[in-house]
C-alpha cells in the first residue's frame, strides 16, 4: 500500500489561471483526508478521481477565506448526494476560535436553498459534524483511524489567530502540511525527518524592494519566505519539499524555477516540487 499526497489547490486570494484555492489531499488505502478547502476544491477532488462522499475527514488550518471558501460547497455537495451514496456528514476538524465559528455558521446563507431541498427531496437538513481542538505549541493527536493519525501544532500566522499545521503519519511515512505561517520552529520540529513537507511559499527576499511601502510588505511579513524555508527543510532533513500557496503565482516553468532557486539558496538539497494543481507525490512501496 502507498500514501499519495495531492495538491488540490495551489492558489492564493488573487485568482490565477489553473490554480484552485488552497488544499491538500492525503490518501492511504480507503482513508482520504482533505486539508483546507479553498475555491474549486470539490471540482479538483473530482479531477483527482475522488468524490466528496469518499472523504474520511476534513481539516482546517485557519479561517482565512481562501482556505475555507470551498468548505460550504463540499459539505452541501456531500449532503445533496447522500440519497445516492449514503455517506453521512463528513467530520470537519478545526482549531478552537474563529475557524470553528466559521464552520458552525457557514451554511446560514444557504438556509432558503436547504429548506427547499428538504421540502422536495432531502429527508433532513445538513448537520455539519464539527470536531474542535485547542491550539497548542506542542503537537497533539487530533484524529486517527485506518492506521493513519493526524497531529496539529500551533503556527505563526499572526495577526491571524489559531492557525495550525498538521502532521499525517501513515504506515508508509510522514507528511506535514504547513497551512499559512511564517517560517517557524514549530513547523521545523514537526517536519523533522518527514518524507513530504507541503509548505506555503512566498518570494519575500527576492521581492522585498518591489513591495516596500506597499500593502504587500505587510502581507509578505506573515507568510513563509522561500529562502528561509530552504533552511528549515534542510535542517529538518525533509526528503521532499512541495511548495504551494505560491506568492506570486508563477506563469511558466521559468517562474517556477525562481521558487526552486530561492529554496536552494536557503541550503536545501532534497527533492523540490513547485506546486501545480493536482501534482501528486507517492510514498511507500
Amino acid at each position: 500500500m502507498t500514501t499519495e499526497v495531492t495538491l488540490t489547490g495551489t492558489g492564493v486570494p488573487i485568482p490565477s489561471p489553473g490554480r484552485a484555492g488552497a488544499g491538500v489531499l492525503v490518501r492511504h488505502g480507503a482513508t482520504a483526508l482533505q486539508f483546507d478547502a479553498g475555491r474549486g476544491t470539490v471540482l479538483r477532488l473530482a479531477d483527482a478521481g475522488l468524490g466528496v462522499h469518499e472523504l474520511t475527514a476534513v481539516f482546517v488550518t485557519h479561517v482565512h477565506s481562501d482556505h475555507v471558501i470551498g468548505l460550504p460547497d463540499l459539505v452541501l455537495t456531500r449532503w445533496i448526494q447522500d440519497h445516492v451514496f449514503k455517506a453521512g456528514p463528513v467530520p470537519v476538524h478545526a482549531p478552537e476560535g474563529e475557524a470553528v465559528t466559521f464552520v458552525r455558521r457557514m451554511l446560514d446563507p444557504y438556509a432558503a436553498d436547504i429548506a427547499l431541498r428538504v421540502e422536495h427531496v432531502q429527508p433532513a437538513p445538513p448537520e455539519p459534524d464539527v470536531r474542535t481542538f485547542a491550539c497548542s505549541g506542542e503537537p497533539r493527536t487530533v484524529w486517527s483511524g485506518g492506521g493513519v493519525s493526524v497531529e496539529a501544532v500551533a503556527v505563526h500566522h499572526e495577526p491571524v489567530p489559531d492557525a495550525v499545521a498538521y502532521r499525517v503519519r501513515t504506515p508508509d511515512g510522514t507528511v506535514v502540511i504547513s497551512g499559512d505561517t511564517r517560517v517557524c520552529a514549530e513547523v521545523e520540529e514537526l517536519s523533522r525527518g518527514a518524507d513530504v513537507l507541503v509548505h506555503e511559499a512566498c518570494r519575500t527576499t527576492a521581492l522585498q524592494p518591489a513591495v516596500a511601502g506597499t500593502p504587500f510588505e505587510k502581507i509578505f511579513s506573515y507568510h513563509a519566505d522561500t529562502v528561509a524555508l530552504g533552511g528549515l527543510a534542510a535542517r529538518a532533513g525533509v526528503a521532499h519539499l512541495m511548495l504551494t500557496h505560491l506568492i506570486p503565482a508563477p506563469d511558466d516553468a521559468a517562474g517556477e524555477e525562481t521558487f526552486a532557486a530561492d529554496v536552494r539558496a536557503g541550503g536545501y538539497r532534497g527533492r523540490i516540487t513547485v506546486g501545480r494543481d493536482l501534482a501528486t507525490v507517492t510514498i511507500g512501496s
